[in-house]
């Protein structure tokens, strides 16, 4: 199971394309607000309680100072994807991507582009997958699936002509 996490409910808009990939995927998942600033018993019970209830990833997002990736990387044995959220209090996203992405080391945290939750589902998913063919398969298919679609992007572009094209 891979446990969805975010700082706030304003941050759902960004992280449900996390979620959203990984039930396409067939992947079982929850979704949580867990603060760490707002709650940080809340947040230190979920890290350190995450692997016992079957939780295999972890996905954290969190805009602004975006402490919740690392802190719950620095209290739980499972890997933890960070989701650099921009939000009302972010300075152009880039204080949340630097808050994730600059992890001392001994407490890693996968991260993912700003915004880019869909990443984090499907890390998760290859992350799961590396030991679950049938999960693989899923993935490699959806990969697939990318490629027809660019390709057939292309085609109509070339086809259409820049001018005339617009955007499905």
């Amino acid at each position: 199971m891979v446990s969805i996490i975010m700082g706030s409910d304003s941050d759902l808009p960004v992280m449900r394309d996390a979620a959203d990939v990984l039930a396409e995927l067939g992947v079982d998942f929850e979704v949580s607000i867990v603060s760490a600033h707002r709650t940080p018993q809340r947040m230190f019970d979920f890290a350190r309680n995450a692997h016992g209830r079957g939780v295999k990833v972890i996905i954290a997002g969190a805009g602004g100072a975006a402490h919740l990736p690392g802190m719950v990387a620095s209290l739980s044995p499972l890997p933890v994807i960070g989701v650099p959220v921009k939000s009302s209090n972010s300075i152009d996203g880039w204080d949340s991507v630097l808050s994730i992405l600059q992890m001392p080391n001994g407490v890693p945290v996968a991260t993912v582009a700003l915004n880019a939750a869909k990443n984090a589902g499907i890390l998760a998913a290859q992350i799961l997958g590396a030991n679950d063919v049938s999960l693989q398969s899923k993935v490699a298919a959806f990969k697939e699936n990318l490629e027809h679609g660019v390709l057939e992007k292309a085609a109509r572009l070339e086809e259409q002509g820049y001018a005339s094209y617009r955007k499905p």
